[in-house]
């Protein structure tokens, strides 16, 4: 190449381009991300397998499940579906102590036994509702925890450019997490079929598979440097990076980005002076900048989970039942599609759009499909209101001319999910894991994602319930998805207003975005950051220039004096 210059590898996943070293980019941070993102599947696991557990015949027949009257069915579909929701949210809060107390690798440890142990009591019930409830609460206690400790390491050790990818890393395993149960649960009833006992026992195994894996896979990685930093290990926070970068210690971008952290955490620790739990919370929600910020990720979450995406995952079998399905087997084999469709959207997501196009341009397109996806599920559930009766008992037959209609109905649930995995679900672990500042990051992630199980529980529990006739309490099937479609509108006018871009920056960098009147954040908050980023870059390089023209005044002022010494 002229003049000897070296080309640098070129990155086509980065918004921008931050001149990271080559190194950076090695086996090391990558083995580390899939390590953490594979706690994604404990969530994509529990969707996916809950729903074609509970619909097998001997699972049902052992609570004695077509002995109770059809609201009294729906109850005990939705307690036992929501039980983990539930269980999360108490999990989610505990991840906040957890995390700050032991670290990142030891609430990883702690939440797989907690997962395993509430599944092997699920697994071990023999038809005892209060046992299964239990095991799945208990099991809950462990899932909650992972959209804290998996998305706030991942963000911690990722660089700027990547961040966005490595985080989505931890999406996709929810969704390789719904595939495989999805699939296990086709393949178990094929072959194994009804009439062997206990059948839904091989796929609910998926659970301590996964679990073990983890749990053993954490014995290879190395505490998160920002944590090791918050606990005033510096020395060891810098070998940590160094390793994680494969570079040496001393290099400047190693130094340069542990110098950031540093500094950060320092400056945050002046401003509350050390204060212990009240200094966090009073840091978390009297600071206008950060209260902003917990007000977007717990609005983020209210958002996403009540535009129904999530209760699809849950509760698919049902829906494509709903919309002309027939056939158990055909019904598993439509659902396990459905759940490929969102993997790979996933993974379209993480590979080109959230570090190419920006957090917010891929939010807004993921809902874009989502809104028609579910305004024409609405729409034709409201054209054909015989589908729109009792989801597990329906004998509506469609007519020639309802066919191709309702073959699209089911292509939009197929859309809704390529845009949720788009859109919200990717983003609402991202935004949440990479807003705040180091000092309070895991009690407002956790915070978050207490909210997230939350209404995610509410959601689950409420939809069976929603989709009951109205002379049977519900609001029918035609009415939940027009309440979908409209909590999915008004995400989208939300998003467009509040929520700013924030790829490409550094996490020690984020305040920079909160700096206009709230009310011109999501609009401009991006732009006026970059302006300040310009700003302080042009000052610190006038500096050095100043510097550097005075140590050659100071030069040419000794070889002077030198000269007439001389």
């Amino acid at each position: 190449m002229a003049g000897g210059a070296v080309k640098k590898p070129v990155n086509i996943f980065k918004l921008r381009n931050l001149d990271e070293p080559s190194q950076v980019f090695n086996w090391r941070l990558w083995f580390a991300v899939i390590s953490f993102g594979l706690l994604g599947a404990a969530r994509g696991v529990d969707e996916g397998l809950i729903s074609g557990a509970f619909n097998s015949k001997n699972f049902q027949s052992s609570i004695g499940y077509s002995s109770y009257t059809k609201s009294e069915q729906a109850n005990i579909k939705a307690n036992v579906s929501a039980m983990v929701q539930i269980g999360s949210v108490a999990g989610a809060l505990l991840a906040f102590v957890v995390c700050d107390r032991i670290g990142r690798i030891w609430a990883t440890r702690q939440l797989c036994v907690l997962w395993v142990v509430g599944i092997a009591i699920f697994m071990g019930a023999h038809g005892n509702l209060g046992a299964i409830y239990a095991g799945r609460f208990i099991a809950g206690l462990g899932v909650g925890q992972t959209p804290v400790v998996g998305p706030v390491y991942i963000a911690e050790i990722a660089p700027a450019s990547i961040r966005g990818f490595c985080t989505c890393i931890f999406t996709g395993f929810v969704y390789l997490g719904i595939v495989l149960a999805y699939f296990t649960n086709y393949g178990s009833q094929l072959h194994l079929g009804d009439a062997t006992p206990n059948r839904w026992l091989v796929p609910t195994s998926l659970h301590v598979m996964f679990a073990g894996l983890i749990f053993v896979l954490t014995f290879l990685q190395c505490e998160s440097p920002r944590y090791l930093v918050k606990q005033g290990q510096d020395e060891r926070a810098l070998r940590v990076m160094a390793r994680l970068r494969n570079l040496p210690p001393d290099h400047a971008y190693v130094v340069g980005e542990m110098g950031a952290i540093t500094r950060s955490h320092h400056e945050e620790i002046e401003t509350t002076r050390g204060a212990g739990w009240l200094g966090i919370l009073r840091e978390a929600f009297t600071i206008r900048s950060n209260l902003y910020r917990v007000g977007l990720t717990i609005g983020a979450q209210v958002m996403s989970q009540w535009s129904g995406a999530g209760s699809i995952t849950l509760y698919a079998p049902d829906l494509f039942a709903l919309l002309g399905v027939t056939g158990t087997d055909e019904t598993l084999l439509v659902t396990a599609v459905f759940g490929v469709v969102k993997l790979v959207a996933a993974v379209l997501c993480a590979l080109f759009l959230v570090d190419f196009i920006g957090r917010k341009r891929s939010l807004l397109l993921g809902i874009g499909f989502q809104a028609v996806a579910m305004v024409y599920v609405a729409g034709f559930l409201t054209a054909v209101p015989g589908l729109g009766g009792d989801t597990t008992d329906n004998s509506y037959t469609l007519s020639a001319a309802e066919l191709g209609p309702s073959k699209g109905a089911i292509a939009m649930i197929y859309l809704s999910g390529f845009g949720w995995a788009l859109g919200w679900n990717s983003m609402q672990y991202l935004l949440t894991a990479e807003l705040f500042p180091l000092r309070i990051r895991a009690f407002c992630t956790s915070l978050a994602m207490t909210f997230h199980f939350a209404n995610q529980y509410g959601n689950s529990r409420a939809v069976p319930n929603m989709l009951l006739p109205v002379a049977d309490g519900g609001i029918s099937a035609q009415g939940t998805f027009w309440c979908f479609a409209a909590v999915t509108l008004l995400g989208a006018a939300w998003v467009w207003f509040f929520i700013p871009e924030t790829a490409g920056r550094s996490l020690e960098s984020m305040d920079r975005l909160f700096s206009l009147p709230w009310y011109q954040i999501g609009r401009y908050g991006n732009r006026d950051a970059d302006a300040q980023d310009r700003a302080a870059f042009d000052s610190v390089h006038h500096l050095e220039k100043d510097r550097s023209n005075a140590s050659n005044e100071s030069n040419e002022s000794n070889d002077s004096s030198s000269k007439a010494a001389v």
